[in-house]
């Protein structure tokens, strides 16, 4: 049975690569995207995906927060995917939110190991 993962980022080039790289790892399928914050709580609730890839600066409401909604009511695999480097402190604050993994998008080749090391239960 394929990972479902969702994809959540406001900008709509950014969700058509991740889709094309992710779907390209055997096994993996996007199940949805979501185009803000409150659209990804509400994907994730209706999709049950997997795995939910998210940015951190989104509309309405943010990452962290939408991240916090979900783990909330759901247990799932997030990463979160931010602009930023990834400090030690954006990496605790994710936590904090539920993501249990932080990569950055100015470097796409983490995503697909920050995937792989969610779904073996390491932090990516």
């Amino acid at each position: 049975m394929a990972t479902r993962i969702l994809i959540a980022d406001d900008d709509a080039s950014v969700r058509q690569l991740l889709r094309r790289i992710l779907e390209e790892h055997p096994g993996w399928q996007v199940c949805g995207e979501a185009l803000n914050g409150r659209d990804a709580v509400a994907k994730a609730k209706q999709l049950a995906p997997d795995v939910v890839v998210m940015d951190l600066a989104m509309p309405q409401i943010n990452g962290f927060e939408a991240g916090r909604e979900i783990s909330q009511s759901h247990s799932l695999h997030m990463l979160l995917l931010t602009v930023q480097e990834v400090s030690a402190e954006l990496a605790r604050e994710a936590r904090k939110a539920g993501f249990r993994g932080a990569v950055s998008k100015g470097k796409g080749t983490e995503v697909i190991p920050g995937i792989e090391a969610l779904l073996r239960g390491d932090v990516p």
